[in-house]
C-alpha cells in the first residue's frame, strides 16, 4: 500500500511538472511576437490631415479612447479627453473579463517609436511584447491600407499629451492564455478607388468595425447568416438597454426603403448642437456614436450606403430601446 502511494505521489509530481512546463513554454512562444519594423513617419500637412479625419469620424478611435458624455443624447466625446483612454469595457458588455482603453496621446506613446506603434495597431502586440485583447480590432486594422494606418499614427504624434494612466486590463482564464494566440502578422491592402463605391464602402464599414456592434456572434465567433443584422444587446447608463439595429437591406426591419438621401442625412443631422441635448434618464438613449460618424464626408457615407445595399437582406426585426429594473 505504502508503494502504492509513493508511485502515487511520483505520478502527481510528474503531472504537475509537465503542467509547469508546458505552462513556461506556452508564455515563451506566444504571442509570437514580430520584430519591430524599423519605422519614421513624416509628419506631413496632408497625412496628419488624413489621420485626424479617420481617427475622429471613421475608425473612431476617439470614441473608445476617449471619455463619452452619456447624461447627453448619444453620448458624445467630452471636449478635451480625446485620447486620454480609461473607458472600462466588462462582463457587463459580454467581455471575458476587464479591459480598460489605453492612452494613446503623446503623454502615453512618447516613448514609443513609431514601429512599435504599427505592431500594436496593427499585430495586437503592446511595446512590451504583450497581447492584446481584440476588443481593440487590429485584426481588421492590419488589413488596411498602409497609407491609411501611417496616417492615423502621424495624427496621434500632434495630439495634446494628458495625463492619465488607466489600469491595467485584467483578462479571466482562461481568455487570459487565449488571448496571446490571437496577435497575427499583419497583411495591408490597397484602399479601393472611390469609383467603386461598393468596395469603397465595404472598405470603409470594415475600417469602422461596425461588425463588432452590428453581426451577433457566439463565443467571439461571426453567426453564420447574421452578418449586420443587429441586435446586440448593450447597457447605458440609467438601466437603459439599447440594441443595435439591423444594417441589412430588408425592407421591414433593416435598410431596405431608406434612400441615400436619407441615409446620409440621418447621420449629418448630429452635427447639429441640439443633437446633444441633455439625456433624461428612462428616455430613449443610444451608443451608436452619431457626433462622430456625422463627421464623414457625404461621399463616404454614400459608399457606406452603396455597400449596405449590395449584402442579403436578413429579416431581423430589433426593439431598439428599452429599461430594465435590474
Amino acid at each position: 500500500m505504502k508503494k502504492l502511494f509513493k508511485i502515487f505521489k511520483i505520478f502527481l509530481v510528474v503531472i504537475a511538472l509537465l503542467g509547469i512546463s508546458g505552462y513556461v513554454y506556452f508564455n515563451q512562444v506566444f504571442p509570437k511576437v514580430e520584430q519591430v519594423e524599423e519605422l519614421k513617419i513624416e509628419l506631413t500637412p496632408k497625412r496628419i490631415a488624413k489621420g485626424k479625419y479617420i481617427f475622429n469620424h471613421v475608425a473612431a478611435c476617439v470614441d473608445c479612447h476617449s471619455e463619452r458624455d452619456f447624461t447627453k443624447l448619444s453620448g458624445p466625446v467630452k471636449p478635451g479627453t480625446e485620447g486620454k483612454g480609461g473607458d472600462k469595457f466588462d462582463e457587463e458588455f459580454g467581455l471575458p473579463g476587464t479591459f480598460y482603453a489605453r492612452n494613446i496621446t503623446p503623454y502615453a506613446l512618447g516613448t514609443w517609436t513609431d514601429g512599435e506603434i504599427l505592431r500594436a495597431i496593427t499585430e495586437g502586440i503592446s511595446k512590451d511584447g504583450h497581447a492584446l485583447f481584440p476588443i481593440m480590432p487590429y485584426l481588421v486594422y492590419g488589413k488596411m491600407d498602409k497609407e491609411d494606418i501611417y496616417s492615423v499614427i502621424a495624427y496621434l504624434r500632434t495630439l495634446p499629451a494628458i495625463q492619465n494612466d488607466p489600469p491595467p486590463s485584467k483578462p479571466n482564464f482562461p481568455m487570459s492564455m487565449i488571448m496571446k494566440t490571437i496577435p497575427t502578422k499583419k497583411e495591408f491592402t490597397l484602399k479601393p478607388d472611390k469609383s467603386n463605391s461598393v468596395d469603397y464602402g465595404k472598405y470603409l464599414v470594415t475600417m469602422a468595425s461596425c461588425t463588432d456592434c452590428h453581426t451577433p456572434s457566439d463565443k467571439g465567433e461571426p453567426i453564420p447568416g447574421k452578418y449586420l443584422t443587429g441586435g446586440i444587446e448593450i447597457k447605458l447608463p440609467g438601466n437603459t438597454v439599447v440594441r443595435t439595429a439591423n444594417l441589412t437591406p430588408d425592407n421591414e426591419t433593416g435598410l431596405g426603403l431608406w434612400t441615400k438621401d436619407q441615409f446620409i442625412n440621418r447621420f449629418k443631422m448630429c452635427t447639429d448642437p441640439a443633437y446633444t441635448t441633455p439625456y433624461t434618464p428612462g428616455q430613449f438613449q443610444t451608443a451608436m456614436p452619431w457626433t462622430v460618424y456625422a463627421g464623414m464626408t457625404e461621399e463616404d457615407l454614400g459608399a457606406i450606403y452603396d455597400y449596405l445595399r449590395s449584402i442579403p437582406a436578413v429579416k431581423n426585426q430589433v426593439e431598439k430601446f428599452s429599461v430594465k429594473l435590474y
